[in-house]
């Protein structure tokens, strides 16, 4: 059981939205104080995140127009995990689909929360190396570029406020972390 002092007892739960890859749910939660109060929270298939380096060492990125910021981004490759598949699989078969390569020696890293204030979403991180090239299509509604970056410049970049996306940045420092080991 959660530490008491801080539980919240679900009382109700009322789906308002049910997507293809989120649900919106606003449930009604017991306080420690015997309060009532409202959560808005959006249920989001689990994803995963990829650290793959070339053999030069640098780090695999993919450019991508965002809907949601009305922008192209530069992130990581990342996908999201299908009903039946292991995290693992799912970032091979992310690599192959938006690098073209499959990696020969892939490991998990962490689990990453993204905003556990208002989402469950869940992102798997694994690191991968030893690449062969080996596309598979990517999906119909997407339309990406892979390109690869010296972890450094990317650091810069971070700094720079260039690259702005949360699991690309945790990824990046990871990689600088390594990269210095």
């Amino acid at each position: 059981m959660p530490d008491e002092k801080f539980y919240e007892k679900s009382i109700k739960s009322e789906t308002i939205y049910d997507g293809k890859i989120l649900k919106l749910r606003v449930d009604t939660v017991e306080l420690e104080n015997k309060k009532y109060s409202k959560r808005e929270i959006v249920d989001h298939q689990k994803g995963v995140g990829i650290i793959a380096f070339d053999a030069d060492g640098k780090l695999w990125m993919v450019k991508q127009y965002r809907k949601a910021i009305d922008k192209v981004t530069l992130e990581i490759p990342a996908g999201l995990v299908e009903s039946n598949e292991l995290p693992i699989e799912t970032a091979k078969r992310e690599l192959q689909e938006e690098v073209g390569y499959f990696p020969e020696d892939i490991s998990y890293l962490f689990d990453m929360h993204s905003s556990p204030g208002f989402t469950n979403d869940k992102l798997s991180f694994f690191v991968a190396k030893d690449l062969r090239e080996s596309r598979l299509d990517q999906d119909e509604d997407e339309n990406v570029k892979a390109f690869t970056y010296d972890v450094d410049d990317l650091y810069t970049m971070i700094e720079n406020g260039e690259l702005t996306d949360a699991k690309s940045i945790i990824a990046v420092l990871y990689a600088k972390k390594m990269k210095n080991e």
